[in-house]
């Protein structure tokens, strides 16, 4: 049955920053394990990071298996419940905002400050 899957990784003690970084952006860039649906990275230590995958078939699956770039980390691969497909893992950031939050993206955005660090919010201007 397809679902997203959420992939938690932690690097080795001896890993930089950018090196956990760089492994990682090429773990989830190799689409042989599915579409990356979102990611981020760990600050402090240890190292690491997420990513929320999706598989699309069976071989995609079994990708899942092989850690490529993450040999040697520690790795967690967890089904997710109700986040089926990318859309619904949109869907469930959605529900857990309104229902858990008493909010929504949209207000989000609108209260949220001008900061440079938030780099999304140069996204699409020129």
């Amino acid at each position: 049955m397809a679902r997203c899957w959420l992939i938690y990784a932690t690097a080795p003690r001896d890993l930089n920053a950018r090196a956990a970084n760089d492994a990682l952006n090429a773990y989830i860039s190799d689409l042989s394990r599915g579409i990356p649906v979102a990611h981020d990275h760990f600050t402090g230590t240890p190292h690491g990071g997420f990513v929320v995958i999706f598989p699309r078939d069976e071989k995609e699956l079994a990708r899942l298996d092989d850690p490529g770039p993450l040999a040697g980390w520690t790795i967690g691969t967890h089904a997710l419940v109700f986040s089926l497909t990318p859309v619904g893992f949109g869907a469930q950031v959605d529900f857990t905002l309104e229902n858990y939050g008493n909010t929504s993206v949209s207000a989000l955005r609108a209260e949220e400050p001008d900061d440079p660090r938030y780099w999304w919010q140069r996204r699409g201007r020129s």
